[in-house]
């Protein structure tokens, strides 16, 4: 009973939120249609300069109050900020049509929003007084009608999904000619150099070898000692391109070997049946590394733990630590890294990291198996 009437009193707090806000939006749909009017004039720019960001923040915290109603987010269309001066951004999102769904939204949400809001804080009322009143008829009314107004077409959803492509192509070609040039910086300063030293110790030792055969035994000795050194560099620059434990292991048996390597005690759980793509399991491991590498610099924790799954169509990553929270892709270029790495794929991150934890870092993508599995009773071809 006490939590019943908890959740009836929570429905009447947000019909009389969204009433409130209803009224809000009318004042800010005038300022900003104004603004529009008066573009021309100086103080048209600073009005759509302070009403446009707001009119975008207020339309995206109705979308996630009516995803939460319906039990399915609202996703939005904005297009990027336009590069340049204040007025060339300003101009940009005046020419957005997602602005001008939000401005038309504002009308309707002024209007018959602000009655379906006044209905609900009044069936709000009745639910608290008689509980056979029906709890949310109105709420649930305005937010599909939230979702019918500020939902992008399917025009809107390709073009914002192109754009996501295109950025996501040219982020992986910058990070892709980083690396090339890493690995060039570090085999000319590295490998390189030692097996130049290698093959000027071989020529001295091959002129000294009559005369001075003591020389030619110590330059032989270095000779050998620089051998083994560049192969061990060698070695850690094919390790860093692709390790030899996920060729020969596969995603899981990688993944644990980088648990036991870790500091940390890291606990792995893993539901990945069959192998999949090389390039898949090459971006989830470095994906899945770098956020460990993130829980040992800035989390804190004392603990970690990394779950796979692959349901045959999604691989899905979580990595979670008991450590202080806090953590934003936005600030600092590992989480950025592991999102550009994953965008390649056409993957996605999230980041749940409350401030004193825990941060749950979720990492998917889509993705088959490169074995085929087999139907029942289906004989392989090398079977038959």
């Amino acid at each position: 009973m006490a939590n019943e009437a908890g959740r009836r009193l929570m429905l009447l707090l947000w019909a009389v939120t969204l009433l409130v806000l209803a009224l809000v939006g009318l004042v800010l749909f005038i300022v900003t249609i104004t603004g529009f009017g008066l573009v021309l004039v100086s103080v048209g720019i600073p009005m759509l300069l302070a009403s446009l960001p707001v009119v975008r923040w207020y339309a995206n915290f109705h979308r996630g109050w009516a995803g939460r109603m319906l039990d399915a987010p609202i996703p939005s269309s904005y297009r990027p900020p336009r590069p340049g001066n204040v007025l060339v951004r300003l101009w940009g999102t005046a020419r957005d049509p997602a602005t001008w769904r939000d401005l038309l939204w504002l009308l309707v949400n002024s209007t018959a929003g602000l009655t379906l809001t006044i209905i609900a804080t009044v069936e709000g009322v009745f639910g608290l007084l008689f509980w056979w009143w029906p709890k949310k008829t109105a709420l649930y009314v305005d937010a599909q009608l939230i979702k019918w107004l500020l939902s992008p077409g399917k025009k809107a959803l390709l073009a914002s999904r192109v754009q996501q492509l295109a950025e996501s192509r040219a982020e992986t070609v910058d990070t892709q000619a980083a690396e090339i040039r890493r690995i060039e910086r570090d085999l000319h300063d590295g490998a390189q150099a030692r097996l130049i030293a290698l093959g000027m110790n071989l020529g001295m030792a091959a002129e000294a070898v009559e005369r001075d055969p003591e020389n030619a035994k110590f330059l032989l000795a270095e000779a050998q000692a620089a051998s083994s050194e560049a192969l061990n560099e060698l070695r850690g620059l094919v390790r860093g391109i692709h390790p030899p434990v996920l060729a020969d292991r596969g995603l899981v048996g990688a993944v644990q070997a980088l648990a036991l390597a870790n500091p940390l005690p890291v606990d792995v759980e893993a539901d990945v049946p069959q192998r999949l793509p090389a390039p898949v399991e090459s971006a989830a491991y470095f994906a899945v590394a770098e956020a460990l590498t993130n829980v040992i610099k800035h989390s804190g924790a004392h603990r970690a733990r990394v779950s796979l799954r692959h349901d045959g169509t999604l691989l899905r990553m979580t990595v979670e630590d008991d450590g202080h929270g806090g953590a934003d892709a936005g600030s600092g270029s590992g989480l950025r890294g592991i999102e550009r790495r994953l965008g390649a794929f056409d993957g996605r991150l999230d980041i749940t990291s409350p401030p004193g934890g825990p941060t749950v870092v979720t990492m998917e993508l889509p993705c088959a198996s490169s074995i085929p599995v087999r139907k029942a009773g289906e004989v392989g071809p090398d079977e038959r």
